[in-house]
């Protein structure tokens, strides 16, 4: 089995002790290099555990023939673009049950026309990983709010909408709130 456990992590910006630090239990950085090297085999329960740690599904870890990795052509940075000293890919986004989607119709904010946010829903229990975000908020009647969540207190939501002069909201209670995780502009 061939991994992309160091792709993943370096595309995540993440070390060896950052990956072992998040794994639960937390492990050596000395055994996650051993496993993205393959000097040690990497196990259904290791694969899930540095996946978590990581942050993706444990299948984004595994290299298989029928997956469409993108090939990294350049890496862009404060000098310039060149091209990777090592050949790398990166995982394209593969949907999952809690993600959601937000289609932008006319720009408000940061965003414009025609840009899609990916959100993932996260439950009530969650909702203070999402403090200065932007977040998807349902509401009753098929309704949604999707603003700046700036502050929650018993179970109230203080929502900050995104536009210019928009004044603040608060939700009581919702089921759910999907965070904005990722935005896809076209250039």
């Amino acid at each position: 089995m061939i991994t992309a456990i160091r792709e993943v992590r370096r595309a995540k910006g993440m070390t060896l002790d950052d990956v072992a630090r998040a794994c639960i239990p937390p492990t050596t950085a000395q055994t996650i290099g051993r496993l993205e090297t393959g000097t040690r085999t990497v196990s259904v329960g290791w694969l899930n555990r540095i996946a978590a740690a990581l942050g993706v599904r444990a299948a984004d870890l595994v290299t298989l023939p029928d997956r469409a990795d993108i090939a990294v052509a350049a890496i862009l940075d404060t000098t310039g673009a060149h091209a990777p000293k090592r050949p790398a890919t990166v995982v394209p986004p593969a949907p999952a049950p809690e993600h959601v989607a937000v289609s932008i119709q006319a720009g408000v904010g940061d965003y414009r026309a025609g840009d899609t946010i990916w959100c993932v829903r996260i439950s009530p229990t969650d909702f203070a990983q999402a403090l200065n975000r932007d977040v998807l908020v349902p509401r009753p009647a098929g309704r949604f709010l999707f603003a700046r969540l700036i502050g929650r207190e018993d179970g109230k939501l203080h929502l900050l909408p995104l536009g210019p002069g928009a004044r603040q909201q608060v939700v009581a209670d919702p089921p759910w709130i999907a965070t904005a995780v990722t935005l896809v502009r076209a250039l």
